[in-house]
């Protein structure tokens, strides 16, 4: 038996501001329009954090971690399955640490790491025409015929027919990160799982993230759609492949995420460690897209797209971020050092939530109340 969320209304407001001290003045009308939106029914519960450069300027829980009986309160350690947000944090950022040491360059040619795709149309796709979405892969495989494991989904992505010429048009390519992940492994020459870990979170410190979560972490976990177990990636492509994608199936909180976020906007170092170069991090945030093409993204990062509505109606475009299906989205503005971090698990129980809307409005407000627009 499940809360039904028509009933939350009271509940919600009583659970978010219990969980942590009244907001400042500053912050009054983000505040409001998260409870508002919770209890309209857009996530079952949210964490948020707002700040700049080094300081948090606002970090707050709202709502519901879980709906199902007995219910759970949100709190600022739930750990969220961040979907797409992998594509960065993960991908982009392991794919750049191995650019940065000279073990693979972003003209490679896919052939150079895959030899059974050098016969095919494939062949000469760039690992920056996969980084940035313009390899001309379709969205994602076909997911109406059962299939299970990676071997399968490389298949599947190597039958896959393009779905437009390379170099000539932005499709969001889950298909082009899952193959990324392969190349960043036989580069590596260790699992992919491992060397994100080895390489990205520990040295960050980010303690609790990472591909399929232990046991003894689930119970912080949020939940996602009913029927699937807490701490098995929402995806479908990802969860067939076993729960580790270059496209999804990270899991995090938003207090490992803000020290990644940190790392960025200090151009590739937190805490005396260095994760990346100020160059790797400056080609991350920069456009690389075809200058003839409308849409701008950086390696990994979305910068002027369609999906681009984390950055509100005052960050600058120029400003970076990212979305997850599940709910999740981060935007930073290096220029500033401002940034906004909001997670839900929107999906939560029924799949209905929708955040938008509230993606957009948050980042509006905490760039009025950092910024000054």
């Amino acid at each position: 038996m499940s809360v039904r969320k028509s009933s939350l209304a009271g509940l919600l407001l009583a659970a978010s501001l219990a969980l942590a001290d009244t907001p400042g003045s500053d912050f009054s009308e983000l505040d409001a329009t998260l409870q508002q939106s919770i209890e309209a029914g857009a996530a079952p519960g949210a964490v948020v954090l707002v700040g700049q450069g080094e300081q948090v300027l606002y970090r707050q829980a709202y709502g519901w971690r879980s709906l199902s009986e007995p219910v759970e309160p949100m709190t600022e350690d739930t750990v969220f399955d961040f979907a797409s947000l992998t594509k960065v944090v993960a991908t982009a950022t392991a794919l750049m640490v191995l650019v940065d040491e000279d073990r693979l360059a972003l003209d490679d040619p896919l052939s150079r790491w895959l030899p059974d795709w050098a016969a095919t149309d494939k062949a000469n796709l760039t690992v920056l025409q996969l980084a940035t979405h313009v390899a001309g892969f379709a969205p994602d495989v076909d997911l109406e015929a059962p299939w299970i494991g990676r071997e399968t989904a490389m298949r599947l992505a190597l039958e896959t027919p393009l779905a437009a010429p390379p170099g000539e048009r932005f499709i969001y390519s889950d298909i082009g990160y899952f193959v990324l992940a392969e190349v960043i492994e036989r580069a590596a020459g260790m699992p992919f799982e491992e060397f994100v870990s080895a390489r990205v979170l520990k040295p960050l410190g980010m303690r609790d993230s990472g591909f399929r979560p232990a046991p003894g972490q689930r119970e912080r976990i949020a939940p996602t759609e009913a029927g699937i177990e807490r701490g098995v990636v929402h995806d479908p492509t990802a969860r067939r492949m076993g729960g580790v994608a270059g496209h999804a199936g990270l899991f995090s909180t938003v207090d490992d995420l803000v020290r990644y976020v940190r790392m960025i906007l200090a151009g590739g170092t937190l805490d005396g460690v260095r994760i990346l170069s100020p160059q790797a991090v400056a080609l991350m945030t920069s456009t690389m897209t075809p200058v003839e093409m409308r849409e701008r993204r950086g390696i990994g990062w979305d910068i002027d797209t369609a999906f681009s509505t984390p950055r509100g109606e005052r960050f600058p475009v120029g400003s970076v971020g990212h979305t997850g299906f599940t709910g999740t989205s981060m935007w930073l503005d290096p220029g500033s050092g401002a940034y906004v971090l909001l997670l839900t698990s929107r999906l939560h129980p029924d799949g209905t939530g929708d955040v938008r809307a509230l993606r957009r409005r948050v980042a509006t407000l905490a760039a009025q109340r950092i910024l000054g627009q």
